[in-house]
């Protein structure tokens, strides 16, 4: 029975080849794009996994008032955590990594993961230790552990244990080789422990380093979190307003209030409220839009295979009568076509692997991952997708042709009753929809994308490059550091002005990358307004084109500008309230300073974020000079490439350790809202995908249609009929199809498309113009379907369709 199954099988196949064709490759793009989608999903979901303390392991979280969270915490919090009889131990770490050469016998290899946490790491992070041991692996600030992949750079076949190597101009011993089992929040390739100098410190910092507890009891966190807001609010509050001479109330006021988070790691990927790992944390929303438009595009494909099968059947009528005449039961037909749809899905299947493995690259490159197509990973959710293919795209067409009525198909009567009409048209209005969906969302996305692309920022950095500085550790040691670094800070400037096609020269601690949201007090007639404060050198905003509204600028002729000048931004100005800014006095670092200009706002933050309050002052202020780590050239637009490229040469003698490095400023900043540009093209390709399944759906139903109504054209057209009638009369109905399905969309499209664009403080106002296009497009698409196979069934020879009467 199953040769007889596969062989009629092959013999559609083969006298069917378009609707063949149109039904593997429609659910194979479907199957494909979930395959994708799950292996985004499993790789996201499978951060810390692996590590058997993820839910007994929390991060400490901060917020302060109206300001984004952070995952700074004090030092002050450790005696009262270490008190409490619900934390197992605790663990203060570096938020973000570090990076460094490490030299061995003067070879050097560049690592970009290095971390400093407190000896017990290991308890929180248990990674499988190769060789050494995880107690004595950082026990001390001369000791370093390494990645088995940072080893095998450095030592090749050789054992790392008690092999002295250079890191941050310091020898350190290897203590412990580790592997990292799987994928987490924190993945270093070197550790160290530099933390006794900073945990020992007796200054009253609320946002110091990251914080990590481990408890003993989950379910009582909650009352460890009141304890460390009570500390924050009250302990800290105190101690503050004895500095400053305040009544507890009042500093209350001015400081605000301390909100804190308690976040297991098991949730730190996809569900923090902050960027706390090293690691970074995943985009749930990128990620929950993938998987939600994969499913929707599976489902489009099932509907799109149901409408085929269905359409086909016609032809098939008479087979099923004579398999009926010889005996087959309505279970032996509906086996058969199940049967088929299993063959169908298996080769679709077998197609959509092809294509993932064959575009999985270009995905990798998308998504900035290293994906790799292991079925072992995903094995048990593609043996499901493939039951639920089989079930819900093979039964209801196995059924559908199983009732056919034998005697009435067999004289070539292919009506039965309408049973399940009703359904298919229902499915060709719910492709509709979907097509309606993606046209109009895709066009509401580009636009959004393209108005954050156009956007003026306040800014021009389209001539402007950052090249970083990597100065030797012993320069940021001792007496005269900070003028050691402005220094050499300065002899570069010198010798980067004498290139061709440099134009200005500038630095100051600001990064256009969307990373740094940190802020700190100023006051101001006694209140505490929380701005960014950011130090810079004369001409940076010249050579950015930041436009001055009120007052001037620095002046590198005027002392005063590096001792107690400062310049603030309109946003700023409005917190302050302040009407007439010109020579109010602020106190920044407990340093009275005077407002001297006002800057128009421009944007350093991701397009998530309103421009926060920013203040400026000269980098040579505080000594700040010694943080300096970036140089700021504006290039002519003449010669761009070869003035890069002199700078490029001059670089390999001012650095001879570290590879030159430099960014666009624009493109730098373009990076904060990449993730949003992945989205629109996703959308895009997707639209294209949806487009394409709804008109296989489209023809493959106009197709069944107009088959079951030859015979009524045939006497249409006997009777004198003209083609334009017949083309109006066949044509209307999926006019109207294609009307409900563009309203069924509207709301969902206008619903979740709002909700979107709530992500971005700049953002479009969705007009009737992409509904109006959404619309048009659809129309045009159907009718160009529908009317070429309406001309074509006007064209054929009616006598065919007339000799049974």
């Amino acid at each position: 029975m199953i040769l007889n199954y596969i062989n009629i099988f092959i013999y559609q196949l083969k006298h069917n080849k378009l609707f063949s064709f149109l039904n593997i490759l429609g659910l194979s793009i479907g199957i494909a794009g979930l395959i994708f989608a799950l292996l985004y999903w499993n790789d996201e979901q499978s951060y810390n996994v692996w590590n058997p303390e993820k839910k007994n392991v929390y991060q400490v979280l901060v917020q302060l008032s109206d300001t984004p969270a952070g995952s700074d915490c004090a030092l002050f919090l450790k005696p009262a955590l270490d008190e409490d009889p619900n934390i197992e131990s605790t663990l203060y770490a570096d938020n973000w990594y570090q990076k460094d050469k490490i030299i061995y016998k003067g070879k050097k290899e560049f690592v970009d993961k290095i971390i400093s946490v407190e000896q017990n790491f290991f308890s929180f992070f248990p990674f499988k230790i190769i060789q050494g041991d995880a107690i004595s692996a950082i026990k001390d600030d001369s000791s370093i552990a390494i990645s088995d992949i940072t080893a095998e750079r450095i030592f090749g076949n050789e054992n790392p244990i008690g092999k002295q190597i250079k890191c941050f101009d310091q020898l350190f011993s290897v203590r412990a080789v580790y592997h990292i089992p799987g994928n987490s929040s924190i993945a270093p390739n070197a550790i160290i422990n530099k933390m006794k100098e900073l945990t020992t410190s007796g200054k009253p910092n609320p946002f110091i380093l990251k914080l990590l507890l481990k408890v003993k009891d989950p379910s009582k966190v909650d009352l460890t979190r009141q304890k460390l807001e009570r500390l924050y609010n009250h302990d800290f509050i105190m101690l503050l307003s004895k500095e400053a001479g305040f009544t507890p109330e009042v500093m209350a006021k001015k400081v605000g209030h301390f909100t804190v988070v308690l976040e297991p790691l098991s949730k730190a990927r996809l569900h923090s409220i902050t960027d706390g790992y090293p690691e970074t944390r995943g985009n749930y929303q990128f990620l929950m839009i993938m998987m939600g438009l994969s499913f929707l595009i599976l489902i489009l494909s099932i509907v799109n295979y149901i409408n085929l099968a269905t359409a086909n059947a016609v032809k098939r009528a008479k087979e099923v009568g004579v398999r009926k005449i010889s005996g087959a039961s309505k279970g032996d037909i509906v086996s058969q076509f199940l049967f088929e749809t299993f063959l169908t899905t298996s080769f679709s299947i077998l197609l959509a692997l092809v294509i993932v493995e064959l575009t999985l690259p270009y995905y990798n490159n998308f998504l900035n991952k290293n994906l790799v197509l292991l079925a072992s990973q995903f094995c048990i959710q593609l043996i499901l997708i493939f039951i639920i293919t089989i079930l819900t795209a093979g039964l209801f067409p196995a059924i559908y042709i199983s009732n056919f009525e034998t005697f009435k198909v067999l004289k070539g009567n292919y009506g039965r009753s309408k049973n399940g009409i009703w359904l298919r048209n229902g499915m060709l209005i719910f492709q509709f929809a979907i097509a309606a969906f993606f046209i109009i969302g895709s066009n509401i996305v580009y636009q959004q994308i393209k108005f954050l692309q156009n956007k003026d920022l306040g800014f021009k950095g389209d001539q402007v490059i950052s090249v970083s500085l990597n100065f030797p550790s012993i320069d940021y040691h001792g007496e005269n550091a900070t003028q050691k670094i402005y220094n050499k800070y300065n002899i570069i400037k010198q010798r980067l002005s004498t290139i061709k096609g440099v134009e200005q020269i500038s630095t100051g601690l600001i990064a256009f990358d969307g990373l740094d949201n940190s802020i700190s007090g100023v006051l101001y007639n006694n209140e505490l307004f929380k701005e960014r404060i950011i130090p810079l050198d004369f001409g940076m905003f010249e050579m950015l084109n930041i436009k001055i509204i009120k007052g001037r600028n620095f002046d590198r002729k005027l002392a005063s500008d590096t001792i107690n000048s400062v310049i603030i931004n309109e946003s700023a100005l409005k917190l302050m309230n302040l009407k007439d800014p010109i020579g109010k006095e602020l106190i920044i670092r407990d340093q009275k300073i005077k407002i001297i200009g006002v800057i128009q706002d421009f944007n350093l933050l991701s397009p998530e974020l309103k421009v926060p309050p920013i203040a400026f002052y000269n980098i040579k202020m505080f000594g700040m000079t010694q943080n300096i780590n970036k140089v700021y050239v504006k290039l002519k637009r003449d010669d761009l490439e070869n003035t890069i490229a002199n700078i490029e040469k001059l670089w390999s003698k001012v650095d001879t350790e570290y590879p030159f490095q430099y960014d666009f400023v624009d493109k730098e900043y373009a990076r904060t809202y990449e993730s949003y540009v992945k989205q629109k093209n996703l959308f895009s390709l997707l639209n294209i995908v949806v487009i394409l399944i709804a008109l296989f759906g489209l023809f493959a139903l106009a197709s069944y249609s107009i088959q079951r109504r030859m015979k009524e054209i045939a006497i249409r057209k006997t009777l004198g009929a003209e083609t334009n009638v017949l083309l109006k009369e066949l044509s209307k109905q999926y006019i109207l199809y294609c009307i409900i399905g563009f309203i069924i969309a509207l709301f969902p499209v206008y619903y979740l498309l709002n909700k979107w664009l709530e992500n971005f403080a700049f953002r479009i106002d969705i007009s009737i113009i992409p509904f109006v296009l959404g619309f048009i497009v659809l129309l045009v698409l159907t009718l160009i379907i529908v009317l070429s196979r309406a001309y074509s069934a006007t064209k054929t020879d009616v006598l065919q369709y007339l000799k049974y009467e």
